[in-house]
């Protein structure tokens, strides 16, 4: 029953989201978007709010006239590209992250140095810092996924950086001392204390870098002009949007769900890794 309960909750939070948008949709078609005399927020007429249906009936509808090929299909293919790249950036940024952490905490004048420029860096628009990171890898002659991985890494760094760190901080001292008490160097008490106590920090970091390297390789194939990825998909979408409203949505649907699942990935590595440490 535990087991089941994280799947029918999620079930359940879909079909009120879902009852909700078409409970909306109808409330503002029956009322022509006025209550009371006030509009409301969102127009409800099928080219701003396409009905549910019509958004999944388009996902096995062809991508494009003349092709077989499903928009399902299509945006499938297009995600596993963009997956990739979060994944490649995922995993730079991780390391960097974990780099830093260990840094950080054996170099107090190095982490109250830095510490507020990573901050900083954070705070940035991605919008901003993405077309720079692009033109820089262009004219370092490198390929334009590259520069996607790099935006997903920029992202991914952070999180892992901070966790990691309060990780590595979370041994109580009476272990610190008794590890030092029979001779244990730093490296001895950073691999036999310090790291397996931060590992569920560490992964808590993951599942926020996952999330944040997706988003990362999205917007980062919007400035990149790959020409693959889902974030391509959702912006030609875009542009056409007034000839098939509900294929931006399925875009942007399939996008989200790739996010999931790309983070039940890493929740499933966090069991398996501490699946001792939960045992006792």
């Amino acid at each position: 029953m535990r087991r089941l309960t994280e799947p029918l909750g999620a079930l359940l939070v879909m079909v009120v989201l879902a009852g909700l948008w078409e409970g909306y949709k109808g409330l503002g078609r029956a009322v022509d978007d006025r209550i009371l005399g006030i509009g409301l927020p969102v127009a409800t007429d099928d080219l701003s709010m396409p009905h549910l249906w019509t958004i999944f009936g388009s996902l096995i509808a062809p991508a494009r006239a003349g092709d077989p090929t499903s928009l399902a299909v299509y945006l499938i293919g297009e995600t596993t590209v963009t997956l990739r790249e979060a994944l490649y950036g995922l995993t730079a940024g991780s390391l960097l992250g974990l780099a830093l952490a260990v840094l950080f905490l054996h170099l107090t004048p190095v982490s109250r140095g830095l510490m507020p420029w990573l901050v900083a860096s954070q705070t940035v628009p991605l919008v901003a810092i993405a077309p720079m990171i692009v033109i820089w890898g262009g004219k370092a002659g490198l390929q334009p996924w590259v520069a996607v991985t790099g935006i997903a890494a920029y992202l991914a760094f952070f999180p892992v950086t901070i966790n990691s760190l309060r990780g590595l901080k979370s041994p109580p001292k009476v272990q610190l001392e008794f590890m030092r008490s029979v001779g244990a160097g730093r490296a001895r008490v950073l691999w036999s204390l310090r790291f397996p106590a931060a590992l569920p920090y560490v992964f808590a970091g993951l599942r926020l870098a996952a999330t944040a390297s997706v988003v990362g390789a999205i917007v980062g194939e919007l400035s990149a002009g790959t020409g693959r990825g889902i974030g391509r998909a959702i912006l030609t979408s875009a542009y056409y949007y007034s000839n098939g409203p509900e294929k931006l949505y399925a875009a942007v649907l399939v996008a989200a769900i790739a996010g999931i699942l790309f983070v039940q990935v890493l929740a499933l590595l966090e069991r398996f890794a501490l699946r001792n440490r939960h045992a006792r």
